[in-house]
């Protein structure tokens, strides 16, 4: 593991499950328009797209399918094999081994940036954020994605599940304060079995709350809202 790499609890332990997540999340593409509205214009078309922490790569392709150029970073050795075997000949996309605290890329050299549950959580990812002023351009943007704990159903599981974290108000001042605006994003879970919502939901929560959460939720379906954070370069 490369020094800096802070390990994930859900897709670097449970690869096979969080692929059921990536592709139960945003099943009305709300977050995705969210994103192309906060870049503007024709969003990442024609331009470079940093996905940082970029897992298994899932959203390589997806960016790829408008980019000119798209760079996948990643410290996970596993998922760093994964992402490059998914995105095999697009040409465009690259997959490189790396952490947010050192992004393996020229001064400049990106126009958007996606970090979605990677690194970014608010204080303490100071580094990371330092490094984004380094790597994009002016012009650029920067979209990170995060869980908002003061609404939702998901928001109250987080809070049940992880009352230690940072409450919603300090993670808004952190962001705030750093020139980074809140866009509010309702997006949603949506499984095609209940196998695939439990199995989900354990990996994101302890034994305990986990069967909590699935005793007290019926159905195939989770509300749940983010932060999109966006910052202009």
């Amino acid at each position: 593991m490369l020094p800096g790499a802070v390990p994930s609890p859900n897709i670097w332990r449970h690869t096979d499950t969080y692929e059921l997540e990536n592709r139960a999340v945003d099943p009305d593409g709300r977050l995705w328009s969210a994103m192309r509205d906060a870049v503007g214009g024709d969003a990442w078309a024609g331009r470079t797209v940093l996905d940082l922490g970029c897992g298994a790569g899932f959203h390589l392709p997806l960016f790829a399918e408008d980019a000119a150029s798209v760079v996948g970073v990643e410290p996970h050795p596993a998922l760093v094999s994964l992402a490059r075997r998914r995105v095999r000949g697009l040409s465009r996309v690259d997959v490189r081994e790396g952490v947010a605290q050192e992004v393996p890329l020229p001064d400049a050299s990106v126009d958007v940036v996606h970090a979605r549950w990677a690194y970014f959580f608010g204080p303490g990812c100071e580094p990371g954020l330092a490094e984004l002023d380094r790597v994009v351009r002016p012009g650029g943007t920067a979209l990170v994605v995060d869980n908002d704990g003061s609404r939702s159903t998901f928001g109250s599981w987080s809070r049940r599940g992880y009352p230690h974290l940072d409450p919603p108000e300090t993670i808004e001042r952190f962001f705030s304060g750093r020139g980074w605006t809140r866009v509010p994003v309702d997006m949603g879970w949506r499984f095609t079995s209940r196998a695939d919502l439990e199995s989900v939901v354990r990996i994101e929560f302890g034994p305990g709350p986990a069967a909590e959460f699935l005793a007290e939720h019926e159905g195939l379906e989770v509300d749940y809202a983010v932060n999109l954070w966006v910052k202009h370069f």
